[in-house]
């Protein structure tokens, strides 16, 4: 799974990694340790307010990681569905329909997993190795808020969820699922959902290739989501296996 990330990149860079041409939502500041239901920034294609639908642009928005479908009754469910699986994301009934039409990229610099040992579990960050933003593939949804009045700009709350895939190689040593990564030639056909078909997420799914990331060992602070800033990604030696404190992969 991908239970905490990472990304401090400005507006301005995402705007340019990304040729987002609409920027909407609060900000959002640098977070070396985005936690669940913590707001984060998503790139979606979506008609601007009053538009049709085939005026689709590239759009930066602020939503809270972990998905919310349109049915649920109360915002505590999204903290359980900060993750989908590719095997089943175009199935579920809680992600189906987003899967067919509100499908995102989430800019993460990389993200933390926990090697499980018999020494305990060991913190590792895995990031591109060029140091390029990942665009993890996600989802999206727009819940109304029952207990808010039609007037109030809350009443919409925008969630999102990361999709996980099986981990291979070595990155499958640290921990069975990773985030499914979405290459640069394929950000443009995964964000269009004009085909409004569950079919065609399942389709581009199938030609993501093979995430390839370098892991190294961090430090066991990262457990706690009261600690945040750039030492978080700073490399450590692992004292229980040294010859495990850099996977090259």
């Amino acid at each position: 799974m991908c239970g905490r990330y990472v990304n401090v990149a400005a507006t301005a860079d995402l705007t340019d990694e990304f040729d987002v041409e609409e920027i909407l939502g609060d900000e959002v500041g640098p977070s070396w340790n985005v936690a669940p239901t913590d707001p984060v920034r998503i790139v979606v294609q979506r008609a601007p307010r009053d538009a049709g639908p085939n005026e689709a642009v590239r759009q930066l928005r602020t939503a809270r990681w972990g998905l919310l479908p349109n049915w649920s009754r109360d915002r505590k469910s999204g903290a359980k569905m900060i993750n989908a699986r590719i095997e089943t994301v175009t199935q579920k009934p809680a992600f189906k329909a987003a899967a067919a039409r509100r499908r995102c990229l989430v800019p993460a610099l990389g993200y933390y997993e926990w090697q499980k040992t018999d020494e305990g579990k060991i913190p590792h960050f895995l990031h591109q190795p060029d140091g390029r933003l990942l665009a993890m593939a996600g989802l999206y949804e727009l819940w109304r808020d029952p207990a808010l009045s039609d007037d109030d700009p809350h009443r919409w709350l925008w969630t999102c969820t990361i999709i996980t895939q099986q981990a291979t190689d070595l990155l499958g040593e640290i921990h069975d699922r990773n985030p499914v990564v979405v290459p640069v030639e394929l950000r443009e056909d995964w964000l269009d959902c004009s085909s409004d078909d569950a079919a065609t997420a399942s389709q581009l799914l199938g030609r993501m290739p093979e995430a390839r990331l370098e892991p190294y060992v961090v430090s066991p602070a990262v457990g706690n989501v009261k600690n945040n800033g750039p030492e978080l990604i700073e490399p450590v030696e692992d004292s229980g296996a040294a010859e495990q404190q850099r996977l090259e992969i």
